[in-house]
């Protein structure tokens, strides 16, 4: 990886300072301790560009064996949250055109992320927001051995919202502002 950038760094912390630390993700602790998390930034803002970008992360997988996951953060250009969901929809559809359909699949991350159905405010949301716009590269076998070692893996999702709006919004906006290198 490149010289790390603060994109970098405040993705990271969020992993480990809400992903890991909530046990948002029950999986994302032994991928931290292994350091087999890949934080790639494509700092592209066409979304041709990104797409290029995106597709030479999975090829990076497919040659790394040893990097679990990558964290795909795109810093400009996707701000808009209906804007990101337009790439995470494009993503899966290189996924599919380039032959990785059941090799990789894709979960998305957004400051502003909402639930369809659920208010913009509302903590729920919490569970897919991050510091910068995010589509996260998953080895799909990974998932599926992770899964089948989880007891009831369906409740992860409801336990998770559970807990944030226990919490609260103004619970994670703290957090997250926790992650900046420069608060």
């Amino acid at each position: 990886m490149s010289e790390l950038t603060e994109y970098h760094i405040e993705t990271a912390n969020w992993v480990s300072k809400v992903i890991m630390k909530y046990n948002i993700c029950p999986f994302a602790r032994r991928e931290v301790e292994r350091n087999s998390i890949r934080y790639f930034c494509s700092e592209q803002t066409k979304v041709k560009q990104v797409m290029k970008d995106f597709l030479s992360e999975c090829q990076f997988l497919d040659n790394n064996p040893d990097v679990e996951t990558t964290l795909f953060i795109m810093p400009r250009g996707f701000e808009g949250f209906y804007s990101y969901l337009d790439i995470v929809d494009l993503a899966n559809d290189k996924l599919f055109e380039h032959e990785y359909e059941g090799v990789y699949q894709l979960a998305s991350f957004h400051p502003d992320y909402c639930f369809e159905g659920e208010p913009q405010d509302s903590a729920a949301n919490y569970t897919n927001r991050s510091p910068y716009p995010t589509i996260h590269i998953i080895r799909e076998a990974s998932m599926e051995a992770a899964l089948a070692e989880y007891d009831e893996p369906e409740t992860i999702p409801e336990r998770n919202i559970a807990f944030a709006e226990r919490k609260g919004s103004d619970f994670f906006t703290a957090l997250l502002k926790q992650c900046q290198v420069n608060k």
